[in-house]
């Protein structure tokens, strides 16, 4: 037998995908509908797939995104979205896995999603995060997403408020959105959920320092975490202390009282206690109205972000933009040209060019 022959025989006998030469076969086009579909069915790889697509920076890929958000944004809105945050040490992975089995345990169903800024530079932590959430991401009612990296806190906060209209098309009831607890991304996380839960640890100092104003503001409960042997009595009174300074701040536009709990994530106690604060919080504001104001709030928030980011990619696509740009640094680094006029000078370019 030629030896050409067999030798392609040999190889097709090992991988079919060898079939027309060495050549792959190529993958079928992408089915927005079809997809689309499977994730309204609960189908968490099409799921998986759809949240891809959203976080690609290929225009092809955004344009087939924005397809898919309109096909599944009917299917949306029928959840509870909220935000977690705490400083790095403070146990969140450990409390949103106790809370989320929790939460499937009493038959929710819940996806987690991450905001992350620092993934930029660290390409994300898929490992890390479902390695410490290994019970939590092996439930098949639950589904964790990391952020993915990205140039800007803007672009991988998009990114997630398009996710979660995923999720919640996909059926989960209960999308708890993790940030890493340091910088501006508990105000972003703020923008996008609707109830806010601070993490705190005690026993690490002054129980008041090292947390912005900001946040404990924009607290709807604040929850003093590993709550158990030695750290008991700390944790009690660190929720004294907490509860003392909630007081000084002025009442909620909600009408909401933050509450100040603790719990062990570690021995699961105290999470169905927060889980009937946040239900409370709910009832509450769905009542007097607050709920739907806040979320109507915050899609005019995203459609001018929205609106703001896009101005902003195309400024810096624009072809007479990168070109001129890297002189004006230059520049710029020598006090040849001022930040402003070199801005005007971009501006003007570019006005020029339209």
């Amino acid at each position: 037998m030629d030896s050409n022959k067999e030798h392609k025989k040999t190889i097709k006998g090992i991988n079919p995908a060898f079939t027309k030469g060495s050549k792959l076969q190529k993958k079928q086009p992408l089915d927005i509908t079809i997809l689309a579909n499977d994730i309204i069915a609960g189908n968490h790889t099409a799921l998986s797939k759809g949240i891809t697509l959203v976080e690609s920076t290929v225009l092809k890929h955004q344009e087939q995104a924005q397809l898919l958000i309109e096909k599944c944004l009917a299917h949306a809105n029928a959840s509870i979205r909220i935000g977690i945050t705490g400083v790095p040490g403070v146990g969140k992975s450990t409390f949103i896995e106790s809370f989320g089995s929790y939460l499937t345990g009493i038959g929710k169903k819940v996806a987690v999603l991450a905001v992350d800024p620092s993934s930029s530079l660290s390409h994300g932590s898929i490992l890390g995060d479902k390695t410490r959430m290994s019970e939590l991401s092996q439930d098949k009612n639950a589904f964790i997403r990391p952020s993915a990296s990205g140039d800007s806190l803007g672009g991988v906060a998009r990114k997630t408020r398009e996710a979660i209209i995923l999720c919640e098309a996909a059926g989960f009831d209960t999308i708890i959105i993790e940030t890493v607890g340091v910088g501006q991304s508990e105000t972003v996380v703020h923008s996008m959920v609707d109830f806010f839960l601070l993490l705190k640890l005690a026993g690490a100092g002054d129980e008041l320092q090292g947390i912005k104003r900001g946040i404990i503001e924009m607290a709807d409960t604040i929850v003093i975490n590993k709550a158990d042997g030695k750290n008991e009595r700390p944790a009690r009174l660190a929720k004294t202390a907490f509860a003392k300074a909630l007081h000084l701040y002025p009442p909620k536009d909600s009408s909401w009282t933050p509450k100040v709990s603790t719990c062990s994530a570690l021995e699961h106690k105290g999470i169905s206690e927060i889980w009937k604060d946040i239900l409370s919080y709910k009832t509450l504001t769905q009542e007097n109205g607050y709920f739907i104001s806040k979320r109507h709030e915050q899609n005019t928030y995203w459609l001018l972000q929205t609106i703001e980011n896009s101005l902003k990619e195309n400024f810096y696509r624009d072809p007479v933009v990168k070109e001129r740009l890297p002189i004006l640094l230059e520049q710029l680094s020598k006090n040849t040209i001022s930040p402003f006029i070199a801005a005007r000078e971009l501006l003007a370019l570019r006005k020029n060019d339209h």
